[in-house]
């Protein structure tokens, strides 16, 4: 067998049975091809994608410009390792910095990557600048975050499938409830020893959750209080999924036309990956001011392809295909149909119970229990439609499609979703 061998969807669904670990349990389609919306099958069917690889695919499925780079760079040069410069990673640094508005960039591969070294660079700050004890300083985190499931991540989350026979776990972080203000200022007043404060912006994997206006600038000013870094998880957030280039968008600096909704919060640490590479490759990255990165320093940290060629070629094109194509814009706008649409939809259909979101990055909640399979049932009715979407925790079905997405294509994907509930009872 050759990679140019065609397979069946089945032949390719057993093929990952037995050679593959059972790490995922995926929506039983086989894609092999994707442009622009769409995906297509090993068969040819196409589908419209409402869930862009996790909000990967912001920019569209082997968007032309990104693909190019990718292509050109690859061919000139791939991989020099940081043992040496190369002529890439300086303009992507520049171009990154410049536009999120931070200082420096560390660059690395995934997002479960990039979080890991946040927390590395907030612990290091907290004994060499704030000046807590080696080995003392907590993380103040959320309840139901997803951050990746790396050891150190999954020793602070709840979710149990995740961290069941893993432990033993690393101590330093203090969860406290999502959109919880109160509670974030009594654990900010408890210790000295806060060194940091790590939330998403949107609690995506955990279904959506969209926190109380405000929140984000609040919890921002109560760590400026107390001296603590707050940092934000815009990995599947960022580059335009939310409507805006950030949905914390304090620290962007782009052009209105790129950017809607008031500003609200600049993090002192800024996590991206998924869309910073428009899904084409693996890059992910943490900004912040020097006063907080200058804390790094040679071996502290590093990754033998973060910063590679290919991955700065691929990531400053894909930022510009975001900026010239008004991505964010065209998220906010065809976010406000989609959720007026459901809406509408939620009043006559007593199955949905709500819809939430903000950009194109939407959920809607099935009433039925989390053990149901009603919202597995449901995508697998919408495979057969012609549209891909994927339930979390259970009741949650999460809409999020590329944001090259035109008007008349969401209108008639909220024509398959609606008429594909109806058929339930």
């Amino acid at each position: 067998m050759t990679v140019l061998d065609k397979l069946s969807s089945q032949q390719a669904i057993e093929l990952e049975e037995k050679h593959g670990a059972h790490n995922y349990h995926p929506l039983p389609v086989v894609l092999s091809r994707g442009e622009g919306v769409y995906v297509w099958d090993a068969e040819g069917k196409k589908y419209y994608d409402f869930l862009s690889a996790y909000s990967a695919v912001n920019q569209g499925h082997c968007h032309p410009k990104i693909v190019d780079a990718m292509t050109h760079q690859a061919k000139t040069l791939s991989l020099t390792s940081r043992a040496f410069y190369n002529d890439m990673l300086g303009k992507y640094e520049k171009f990154a910095t410049e536009l999120f508005g931070f200082d420096k960039l560390l660059p690395m591969n995934t997002g479960a990557e990039a979080v890991e070294t946040a927390l590395k660079i907030a612990r290091k700050w907290a004994y060499e600048v704030k000046g807590i004890k080696e080995n003392k300083a907590e993380i103040i985190v959320c309840e139901n975050n997803f951050h990746g499931r790396t050891t150190t991540i999954i020793s602070f989350s709840n979710d149990p499938v995740a961290r069941k026979n893993f432990g033993p776990y690393t101590k330093g972080f203090i969860k406290i409830e999502y959109d919880n203000l109160q509670e974030l200022q009594e654990t900010l007043e408890s210790s000295n020893n806060i060194a940091a404060f790590l939330v998403e912006p949107i609690q995506g994997e955990a279904g959506v959750f969209v926190p109380s206006e405000g929140y984000l600038a609040a919890a921002k000013k109560m760590c400026e209080d107390h001296n603590v870094l707050f940092i934000a998880d815009e990995v599947q957030t960022g580059i335009a999924r939310t409507g805006r280039l950030l949905a914390t968008c304090g620290n962007c600096t782009c052009e209105d036309k790129n950017c809607s909704g008031t500003p609200e919060v600049k993090p002192d640490i800024l996590i991206l990956g998924k869309a910073l590479s428009g899904g084409a490759y693996p890059v992910s990255a943490v900004l912040a001011n020097n006063p907080i990165m200058n804390v790094i320093a040679p071996g502290n940290h590093g990754s033998t392809f973060g910063g590679n060629p290919i991955a700065a070629a691929v990531a400053i094109a894909a930022l510009q295909v975001v900026a010239d194509e008004n991505l964010a814009d065209n998220a906010d706008k065809l976010g406000i149909i989609f959720r007026e649409e459901l809406t509408k939809f939620c009043k006559n259909n007593h199955l949905v119970e709500s819809v939430r979101g903000k950009g194109l990055l939407n959920a809607i909640l099935i009433n039925d229990s989390e053990d149901s399979s009603t919202a597995w049932d449901i995508c697998m009715k919408l495979r057969d439609n012609g549209l891909l979407a994927k339930p979390t925790h259970g009741n949650i079905i999460r809409f999020a499609p590329p944001l090259v997405m035109t008007e008349e294509q969401l209108r008639d994907c909220i024509s398959i979703i609606t008429k594909t509930i109806s058929e339930f009872k």
